[in-house]
């Protein structure tokens, strides 16, 4: 064993900190699952007979050869991953999967600029019912693979790497505790995508029997359990005026920002598991509490009628709580004490373990406990108080990683906040916009509400609000690690 672990400590010495072959090799394979992904959007295309099946074709091709490339590079690579290559092939993934993945609107020019591209909810669009379906479903699409994530790298590669495929499972979430429903990562993400994709299927079967077409049902189911909110219409749900739809889409985006893996406990038999889950709890009381004070200042200063007012509060403060964005009101126009809840909805985000974007519920239950402890620490100065998240001890560890990623969290967004402002962005919408950004919404207030798209933002604005998007996805550390020298240098 000794022997064992000297030669392949000389054989990491050789390769370097980061194991380059095997990173190449990795993205490799994730850049051929793209171009299969190419294929059904592109088969679309040829089932509506539209133009844009030939630039589907070509992204195909391109792709391709990117992956085979990579793979032949990473041909003889060790079968070993450390956590400095997972942090490496999350962030570089994500990058690659944008860059190739905007080839179809960029080959046919239905996209123009290379700034306009994004997949969180951020529309560039002023005429969506212009493109054609192929690329319509591409765009509902990538934000399936999006909202997937984590789970989708875990079952692509694990079959293929081993147990080393656990170091990806749990770089996109940082410093929070993660359930598990099966030892093996490989059978827990496997549980976990079969279910993702059932509740698709089933919203998408309501949708339709609510009165969307097959090709908008489908598109909306995949965008909402991603919590994603493209939407093929300009006018989003409200498009459909139809409180049927409104209710079903509220619904499954509240599902699809919950922790997955309760959900499968639940399905095993363990039902009050959901019930006992203090997160879960933690964000049901935020829905509630949020929708009853907005669904009040609807009733009695906007003169909506109670359901209406109840719906409509519901309906946007899900969407914004779980980042998807959808709209079926200008939430602009309503109360402007009613703002600063929609934007505590965006920040806070969605539960641990869901397609959810923001801080994560988890975190800021932490961080109440932790100050809650404080002031108890302050009255009973020896008493010992251990951190306790539904029935168990948190560890300093976690509690330290937790505090420094909300920290982290909230001076990226007061620098993009600042930086947007430098730009020209007037006071409202420039923090809004750096919220939604971060928390990977969509819509903000002002000019770029739910009534707009962001087209008319500077490009400078684009790329930076496009970055702030990328580090919220990826939990601020999953992208912002390779820009620290010691990942390239330490030992």
């Amino acid at each position: 064993m000794h022997s064992f672990s000297k030669n392949i400590s000389a054989e990491l010495c050789r390769e370097g900190l980061i194991n380059l072959k095997m990173t190449a090799r990795v993205l490799g394979v994730l850049l051929l699952f793209e171009a299969v992904l190419l294929g059904i959007a592109g088969g679309v295309s040829l089932i509506y007979k539209e133009g844009d099946a030939i630039y589907f074709l070509y992204s195909i091709l391109i792709t391709v050869a990117c992956g085979l490339g990579l793979m032949l590079y990473g041909r003889k690579a060790m079968k070993m991953m450390g956590r400095r290559d997972a942090y490496l092939i999350v962030g570089i993934s994500w990058i690659l999967f944008t860059l190739l993945g905007m080839l179809p609107y960029r080959l046919g020019n239905y996209i123009p600029s290379v700034t306009d591209f994004t997949t969180t909810g951020a529309s560039i669009l002023d005429n969506i019912e212009a493109l054609p379906h192929g690329l319509l479903f591409w765009r509902s699409l990538t934000q399936w693979i999006g909202g997937l994530g984590i789970v989708f790298f875990s079952m692509a590669l694990l079959p293929i790497f081993g147990g080393s495929g656990q170091l990806l499972f749990m770089t996109e979430s940082t410093g929070v505790k993660h359930i598990k429903v099966h030892p093996k990562v490989a059978v827990m993400a496997r549980y976990i995508g079969s279910f993702y994709i059932v509740i698709t299927c089933i919203e998408g079967v309501l949708l339709w029997v609510g009165g969307m077409e097959p090709f908008d049902a489908v598109c909306h189911a995949i965008t909402t359990t991603a919590t994603g909110g493209f939407s093929t219409k300009q006018a989003s749900i409200a498009y459909w005026n139809s409180p049927f739809i409104e209710y079903v889409i509220t619904v499954f985006m509240f599902i699809s920002a919950v922790s997955f893996p309760l959900y499968v406990l639940a399905l095993k038999g363990r039902f009050r598991t959901l019930f006992r889950d203090d997160e879960l709890l933690w964000y049901m009381k935020s829905v509630l509490i949020l929708t009853a004070v907005i669904s009040l200042s609807l009733i009695f200063i906007n003169q909506y009628d109670v359901e209406k007012a109840v719906r409509a509060a519901l309906f946007q403060v899900v969407s914004l709580h779980t980042s998807c964005g959808f709209a079926t009101d200008d939430y602009a126009q309503w109360p402007q004490f009613t703002w600063p809840l929609l934007l505590f909805a965006m920040v806070a985000g969605g539960c641990t373990g869901s397609t959810g974007g923001g801080v994560k519920n988890m975190r800021l239950l932490i961080a109440f406990r932790a100050i809650r402890n404080q002031f108890r620490q302050i009255l009973h100065p020896r008493a010992i108080l251990p951190l306790k998240v539904s029935g168990h001890i948190m560890e300093p560890r976690i509690l330290t990683t937790v505090l420094v990623f909300i920290v982290s969290y909230m001076t990226c967004l007061f620098l993009g906040w600042l930086l947007l402002m430098a730009m020209g962005l007037p006071f409202m919408e420039a923090i809004s916009t750096a919220v939604s950004a971060m928390g990977n919404t969509g819509p903000a207030l002002g000019a770029y509400g739910p009534a707009y798209s962001w087209a008319a933002m500077p490009d400078a604005a684009k790329w930076l609000t496009s970055a702030l998007m990328l580090i919220g996805r990826l939990e601020i550390f999953g992208l912002l690690m390779a820009f620290y020298p010691g990942l390239w240098k330490e030992h």
